[in-house]
């Protein structure tokens, strides 16, 4: 049973509730990530999320997690590029405790100069792992690639020298601009009492807010076309190659998808089967969608062998070219189609999935998930629809390129 709820100053909930369960997920969407960042905010979002847990008016660090702990639930939260999200998961009678450990971090939260400073240290380590780990490097190189220095190109961790200069004021004026009640979706899903859950949020969460209207969101960037690279003293070469592909509301959006998932979606997929294992250049290749409320990416990762990098670089584009040229065959678009299903269904087993899907969907389109619309869109999907998505997209040669290893040169294409 689906339920949803408009509070009078904005702030939307929406509860799936899941017969047969006795788990529950709760999450706080904010729809604000690095993609609504300054330069001189990079990383702000991600350091909110942070020192979120660093302790609050009622509760100290230690206590939040030990609150939790002492009920057997979850609690965490992660940022991405447009949304900020903290949840927990519990079973259905710890909800409600649940839900107010949330509302205490979210609202009370005091951030202490001294435990920012202390945590300003965990987040540079943070930097410094994604630094010397090259296929996150790579990906946050070929997002710059794409969309340049702002907006979508942006790193979610933001610069060293960013965190280091943030204080308690900037974590505050931040949150005033899009902390905001009509900025955030409450999302429960699992087992949840619907009138118990509707009246605890409306007490913890929408009576609290001071602001209602959030500040303007910032547009997606547009293609830059780059081919940037970086030097590290590694043993593979990193390469990655992004081109357009279409946002979460578009039409073309699930065509594209499997369009993806024959291309390099898995271990059948085109580029796994020629680069990999005819080919033998590499350990790990795959494509992928990025898909985000405005606009969307297709993006190509592999890890090769430095000395064999252009011949890698060579036989990807020569793959993806045949790819468009020659477009799928029916047995791929039914494999194809088969997991698109597969990966929906299984998603409904998961309060969590189920709790991030309701969120989501409302929080970048304000609309209301529709299961049984979504499967009758899988099922409308033909080999035609993919040909035409493939028309649209896959343009290699005017791939955007990041590149990162010991050679000193960026892709040509």
């Amino acid at each position: 049973m689906i339920h949803y709820k408009e509070f009078d100053n904005g702030l939307k909930l929406v509860i799936n509730k899941m017969e047969g369960f006795v788990s529950a997920s709760a999450g706080v969407l904010v729809k604000t990530g690095s993609f609504n960042e300054s330069e001189k905010e990079n990383g702000i979002s991600h350091f909110i999320e942070h020192v979120m847990f660093k302790g609050t008016s009622n509760r100290t660090a230690f206590e939040i997690s030990d609150h939790i702990d002492r009920i057997g639930a979850q609690i965490n939260a992660f940022t991405s590029k447009e949304m900020t999200c903290y949840y927990t998961k519990s079973t259905g009678e710890h909800l409600e405790k649940s839900l107010e450990i949330l509302s205490d971090i979210f609202f009370n939260s005091t951030f202490d100069p001294v435990e920012l400073e202390k945590e300003k240290g965990v987040i540079i380590e943070e930097i410094n792992m994604s630094e010397d780990t090259p296929e996150e490097l790579l990906l946050d190189i070929l997002a710059e690639s794409y969309y340049g220095n702002s907006g979508l190109g942006q790193t979610i961790l933001g610069p060293a020298k960013n965190i280091k200069r943030f204080t308690r004021d900037d974590v505050l004026n931040y949150m005033d601009k899009y902390y905001t009640a009509d900025n955030v979706v409450i999302s429960l899903a699992g087992d949840v009492d619907i009138d118990r859950a509707e009246k605890f949020v409306e007490e913890n969460f929408a009576a609290k807010f001071r602001k209602t209207k959030s500040a303007p969101q910032v547009i997606a960037g547009e293609f830059q076309n780059k081919n940037l690279y970086k030097t590290k003293s590694i043993e593979q070469t990193h390469i990655g190659f992004a081109m357009k592909g279409f946002s979460m509301h578009d039409d073309m959006t699930d065509a594209f998808s499997i369009a993806n998932t024959v291309l390099g979606g898995g271990m059948s997929s085109r580029l796994f089967q020629k680069i990999r294992e005819e080919l033998g250049l590499c350990y790990s290749v795959y494509s992928y969608a990025s898909q985000y409320k405005d606009n969307g990416i297709l993006e190509i990762y592999a890890g090769v062998n430095t000395e064999q990098r252009d011949l890698a670089v060579n036989a990807i584009i020569d793959e993806v070219k045949r790819f468009k040229k020659e477009g799928i065959t029916e047995q791929e678009f039914i494999r194809g189609k088969e997991q698109m299903k597969s990966a929906f269904i299984m998603g409904r087993e998961s309060t969590a999935t189920q709790m991030m899907l309701y969120g989501k969907y409302m929080i970048y389109l304000n609309k209301l998930y529709d299961v049984n619309e979504r499967l009758n869109k899988i099922e409308k999907i033909t080999l035609d629809d993919v040909r035409r998505a493939i028309d649209m997209s896959f343009d290699i040669e005017s791939a955007a390129t990041a590149t990162v290893g010991p050679k000193r040169s960026a892709l040509k294409i």
